[in-house]
Order: C-alpha cells, then sequence, then structure tokens
C-alpha cells in the first residue's frame, strides 16, 4: 500500500525515499528456507530428492535395511503414515486385512525381509514379480498390490510405515536378507 502511495507521490514529484522505507522496515524479515530432514543414514540409499519407487528400482538386490533396529521407536509414527497413504483401505486399520491380505499373521506371500517388503510396497507386487521376485506363501487376495512408492513421500516414511508393520506383527522381525534374493526364473 505504502509502495502504491509512493509512486503517486513521485509522478507528483515528492520525495519518496522516506515512505519507501518506512515500507521496508514495516514488512517481516525474510526468512530463508528450513532445511529439509533427512533420514537416518542407511534409510534405502535413495538420491537427494529421490522417492521410494526409485530407490526400489536401482538399490542393488537385497541392499536395502531398515534404519531402525528399534522399530517400536517409531511405530506410532509409521501407523500415521500408514493411514495417510491410504494402506487401511486394503490392509484395514490395523492390518487385519481386507481385500489385501492381513499383516497380522504369520503368512507373507513375498517374504518378511526388509528388502522385499521395502520393494513390495514401493512398486507393487506385478512389477515385483517383474524383478524376479516370486510367491512364497499363500493368502487370499482380490488383487496384486498397488505400487505406493509414489504415493509414500520418503525412504524414511516408507521405512516407518514397515516399523509399524513390524509392531503389530513381531513375527514379521524375523525376515532375514538372504530371502530378499529373487528367485531364479
Amino acid at each position: 500500500m505504502l509502495r502504491m502511495i509512493a509512486a503517486g507521490l513521485l509522478v507528483v514529484g515528492l520525495p519518496v525515499t522516506a515512505l519507501l522505507a518506512a515500507d521496508d522496515a514495516a514488512k517481516p524479515p525474510q526468512q530463508p528456507p528450513a532445511a529439509e530432514a533427512q533420514p537416518p543414514a542407511g534409510a534405502g540409499g535413495a538420491a537427494a530428492g529421490g522417492s521410494p519407487a526409485e530407490t526400489a528400482k536401482t538399490a542393488e538386490k537385497g541392499s536395502l535395511k531398515s534404519p531402525y533396529a528399534d522399530y517400536a521407536s517409531v511405530a506410532q509414527e509409521g501407523h500415521q503414515k500408514w493411514m495417510a497413504a491410504g494402506c487401511n483401505g486394503c490392509h484395514g486399520g490395523e492390518g487385519g486385512g481386507g481385500m489385501g491380505p492381513p499383516l497380522t499373521n504369520e503368512v507373507w506371500v513375498y517374504g518378511k525381509d526388509d528388502d522385499t517388503l521395502f520393494r513390495l510396497i514401493a512398486l507393487g507386487s506385478d512389477e515385483l514379480q517383474k524383478q524376479g521376485y516370486s510367491r512364497k506363501g499363500s493368502e487370499s487376495v482380490v488383487g496384486p498390490m498397488m505400487p505406493m512408492g509414489g504415493i509414500v513421500k520418503s525412504d524414511d516414511d516408507l521405512w516407518k510405515i514397515i516399523a509399524w508393520i513390524r509392531s503389530v506383527n513381531p513375527s514379521s522381525a524375523g525376515g532375514s536378507a538372504a530371502s530378499a534374493a529373487p528367485s531364479a526364473q
């Protein structure tokens, strides 16, 4: 507003330096952009700005490991991310299943190791199979797992979701990296 008044006074030929200085002083100082939170080291190896889908496509098979050894410490945050991403639509709000398999039982269709779970969630079951992974278990499901790697915002968010899954099914934490290797076709 003061700048508009100053422009009018300038047209009339009056000095406006003091008026413009007052306008600049009234503005709040510009804040530098907030630093983006970085996921913990070892959170999947995505390049800066990468998505879980990109990580799952480019990481060496068997290399994806959760940075959360104590998954209980981030489980609640993981559950919030689970709900926000819409995972509950297929697997239920507490992971008990629906049109997708329950995550609270001991059957893990593709395996329960970190690497496989990360890739399954990020890429979906069809793409996971294209990478050479095969079913290890059987569960009543309506359709394939959809890829969530573009919906879940970061590798760290996906690891927190996996931490929550492990918190509702502690038997899932027994997955080993050895089961991450895809089957030969």
